[in-house]
């Protein structure tokens, strides 16, 4: 099957064209600077220069649409939130013989907007973290002694469509009124509405599935070990999980609601205080640490691949718990904070190891569950760029 794959210089991007690649798929990928992760992999069979989604939104849905009916693709894969989005929208554009495996773009667009989830969420009786919703920064500081700090201020969206380009918004924390103030007057009227949450201390807890007609086909689970930035981000190093049967309930619960087709991430936190479960976001879209649950047994491309034919799956039994996997260079990044910046500066609960101890802990190299997202002596180009990059200051 001749296979799309869109955000070649991202990590689940190649993660998705090894996996592809090796089960003898003809995977195309697409992306706006080459070389890219996924071009240099031996699986990728060749590479399609497209705008970038991001900045060219119009570009990029006019090359993507004009790629699939020269090629003759059967399957895109979208890989980022912002390309799920286009590529769902612009479903009716593309030709009867290429397939999405992802639902209509209003249902995409819900799973991408945090109010309308932690609306959802409150409606089927799944926790939530203490949250208000605010349309302004005025409505914003009228309501700030209403909650104890410090507080999240969490846009809806995690990228906002402005034009033909989208613009990127981040989670912050105000730790007094002046300071909810300040960040809430600093941010553009794009990125409203806004939410006001409860800082919920506590370890994240990741479901990640693939449902197909209101069901799950695959369920997966992780830990997350280290993050960048150190106080909560991105992934570095990860373990395979067991399921909680709550984050099982949950998600299911938001998903099938939800209408949903394909892969998602569910976020939750596990409160330190009660050990409740606390949703925070749904990811509507491939995840950073693909590669974990594909080593683990759990190829998400491959059964993306049988909801966009049709392909009915049961739920697929078990996968290996106890298997980490390591990005090193994010991991490398997270160390550097660490070393140069104070816990007050990183926002470091008093919970979070010491330098030396961080340090002794990165410098365990190897281990018999330890893999490695991008390197890999089967597939070493990937890595190769990278770390070039990186010693270029690219």
């Amino acid at each position: 099957m001749r296979v799309l794959v869109t955000d070649g210089d991202t990590r689940p991007a190649l993660a998705a064209v090894r996996a592809l690649g090796r089960r003898g798929h003809e995977v195309v990928v697409a992306g706006d600077r080459l070389p890219c992760l996924a071009s240099v992999s031996k699986y990728a069979t060749a590479f399609e220069r497209v705008p970038s989604p991001v900045s060219d939104a119009p570009g990029f849905e006019a090359a993507l649409i004009e790629l699939v009916r020269r090629r003759r693709v059967e399957v895109v894969l979208p890989i980022t939130e912002v390309s799920t989005l286009l590529v769902t929208e612009n479903q009716q554009r593309l030709p009867a013989f290429c397939r999405v495996p992802f639902p209509d773009a209003a249902v995409v667009s819900n799973a991408a907007n945090k109010a309308y989830v932690i609306r959802l969420a409150e409606r089927l009786g799944v926790p939530i973290p203490r949250s208000a919703i605010v349309d302004s920064a005025d409505e914003g500081i009228g309501r700030a002694a209403e909650h104890p700090y410090p507080i999240v201020v969490k846009p809806a969206r995690s990228r906002v469509r402005v034009g033909s380009q989208w613009i990127s918004t981040g989670v912050r924390y105000a730790v007094d009124v002046p300071d909810l103030e300040r960040i809430l007057r600093s941010l553009p009227k794009e990125t409203f509405p806004v939410l006001l949450q409860e800082r919920i201390p506590g370890p994240g807890v990741g479901l990640f599935a693939c449902f197909d007609e209101g069901r799950p086909t695959a369920l997966f689970a992780h830990r997350r070990l280290r993050e960048k930035p150190p106080s909560g981000g991105v992934s570095v190093l990860c373990e395979s999980s067991p399921l909680d049967p709550a984050a099982v309930e949950y998600s299911q619960l938001l998903l099938s609601e939800l209408g949903w087709r394909g892969v998602a991430m569910v976020e939750f936190k596990r409160d330190d205080r009660d050990g409740q479960l606390r949703l925070m976001e749904i990811n509507g879209r491939f995840w950073g640490s693909l590669e974990l649950a594909i080593a683990a047994g759990v190829d998400f491309p491959g059964l993306a691949l049988d909801v966009a034919t049709g392909t009915r799956r049961s739920l697929q039994a078990g996968y290996r718990v106890g298997l980490r996997m390591r990005w090193l260079g994010g991991d490398l990044d997270a160390l550097l904070m660490i070393l140069k910046r104070n816990r007050e500066q990183l926002q470091l609960p008093a919970s979070h190891p010491g330098r030396r101890r961080v340090l002794w802990d990165w410098l365990h190299l190897w281990g018999r569950d330890l893999h490695y997202e991008v390197e890999s002596l089967d597939d070493p180009a990937p890595a190769r760029l990278e770390w070039r990059r990186r010693l270029l200051g690219l």
